[in-house]
């Protein structure tokens, strides 16, 4: 059986609530991800994602906003030993772009929508059962 653990990004970059949209723009570009799990005194508050800042820096008085005004509170969580096809299911139905793994409440990965197309690929070149 195939988990999130062997496609989920480990030890994700997080950004606290109280920064700026600036300084998770940055992060996330300096960082190559799209997405930010959202940290309040080291507990998971949130997500945010290249899309909702996309969204909101086009609104007039952005500049003044943190990531807590643009973050998503409802996060898709999962654990590392969850079955991929499970998690990529539940993303598919609740249409969402991550999951957030989590150990003992503690952040531990983030699995995506291009890790889920990242295993597909592999599932896809990996050689037919030969028939019984």
């Amino acid at each position: 059986m195939r988990t999130i653990s062997q496609f989920m990004t480990s030890g994700p970059f997080t950004i606290g609530r109280e920064q700026s949209l600036a300084a998770a723009k940055q992060l996330m570009n300096k960082s190559h991800v799209r997405h930010l799990p959202v940290l309040h005194g080291g507990k998971l508050v949130g997500m945010i994602s290249e899309r909702e800042l996309d969204v909101i820096e086009a609104l007039p008085g952005s500049k003044q906003l943190s990531v807590e005004d643009a973050m998503v509170p409802d996060v898709y969580l999962t654990s590392a030993d969850a079955p991929l096809d499970t998690v990529a299911a539940e993303m598919a139905r609740l249409k969402v772009g991550s999951a957030v793994v989590v150990k003992d409440d503690i952040v531990v990965g983030v699995f995506t929508a291009v890790d889920g197309l990242r295993a597909l690929a592999e599932v896809l070149r990996a050689p037919l059962a030969a028939p019984a």
